[in-house]
């Protein structure tokens, strides 16, 4: 079983951003995960085709299982 975090974003132009972190720390809040995405916001970290980051959007932990076919 894989976890990523999955913080979004909402552009200048209304476009969403997604950045997935791989395997975040087990325990993780959502103030921690809304904490990154402020400061992302306020330091400008990250350059978008729709804009500028203006809004996260809730941050989510994408859990997910694969397996081989045979």
């Amino acid at each position: 079983m894989t976890q990523t975090l999955r913080l979004g974003f909402k552009t200048a132009l209304g476009n969403t951003v997604n950045i997935l972190v791989p395997n975040p720390k087990e325990g993780l809040t959502k103030a921690e995960a809304s904490a990154t995405q402020t400061l992302i916001i306020a330091r400008n970290l990250f350059n978008s085709t729709g804009g500028d980051l203006v809004t996260a959007v809730d941050p989510i932990v994408l859990i997910s299982d694969s397996t081989v076919l045979v």
